[in-house]
């Protein structure tokens, strides 16, 4: 289900590969004999015919044993072409400096590209079967039971949304909607800072660093920079108006529970 005509390099191959996928969707065997009608009959493939060509196709042919494996070698190898591809374009263009494509326009280009082959550059998908589901559940039910607050997911540190959400879990895109000043920012923040602050790492086997409790954060906003994102924080967690901190209307004391 992964592999499709386009990641095959070769222009027959593609046919041949999207008529037997057509014909076995369709219900009926795909052979020699029934792919060819669909091929032109005057092509010819060195000094054979399409007709012979597709029988020494199938005389050749291995074991299907490992089908998944010999695909995913296919598919990983129009992954290198199509990397190659946005490489070489990105040595053309940046040489050539059209006037209509700036560095900058360049690199988001170059982002998009590169995101877009790695989000269809993924052959994981399609059926799971149900003992690897279950396993997979069980082990969610195994860290929440460990984990403090006994949540599947990580704790936003506001009670009464872990007990709506469960906590945030790894599949999760969750989009805080509202006017502005309604305090989108600030809920973000105080969750950003929640789960980092109780951020409790554990070494795996293979030494590599795992989170037990909290996580470590990535912030990014369009709107604020870092030293506006970090005064509101502290603001947050000092109880001390941003708007004192930034006019440096603040006392002695405030200052103090600032630093600290």
């Amino acid at each position: 289900d992964f592999l499709k005509p386009i990641h095959l390099y070769e222009p027959l191959h593609r046919k041949i590969f999207e008529v037997a996928g057509d014909i076995i969707r369709m219900g009926k065997i795909a052979n020699p004999v029934t792919i060819k009608t669909f091929l032109k009959a005057d092509e010819k493939v060195g000094d054979m015919t399409v007709s012979q060509y597709l029988a020494s196709l199938v005389s050749n042919a291995v074991t299907v044993i490992n089908a998944e494996d010999y695909g995913r070698a296919i598919y990983d190898l129009a992954l290198r072409r199509a990397l190659i591809t946005i490489g070489e374009d990105v040595v053309n263009i940046a040489y050539d400096a059209p006037l209509d494509m700036p560095p900058q326009s360049q690199i988001e280009d170059t982002e998009r590209r590169l995101f877009e082959l790695a989000e269809n550059g993924r052959y994981d998908g399609g059926f799971q079967s149900f003992n690897d589901a279950v396993a997979l559940a069980i082990d969610m039910a195994a860290v929440a039971k460990e984990r403090d607050g006994g949540l599947s997911g990580i704790s936003t540190g506001i009670h009464s949304l872990d007990a709506k959400m469960g906590g945030l879990q790894r599949s999760d895109l969750i989009i805080l909607a509202g006017r502005p000043g309604m305090g989108k920012t600030s809920l973000a923040t105080n969750i950003a800072y929640n789960i980092a602050a109780a951020y409790e790492g554990e070494v795996q086997p293979d030494g590599s660093m795992k989170a037990k409790n909290g996580g470590v954060v990535g912030f990014y906003s369009l709107e604020m920079s870092s030293e506006q994102l970090a005064t509101r924080i502290i603001s947050e967690q000092t109880e001390v108006s941003s708007s004192k901190i930034r006019r440096g209307d603040i006392n002695d004391a405030d200052f103090e529970k600032l630093v600290a």
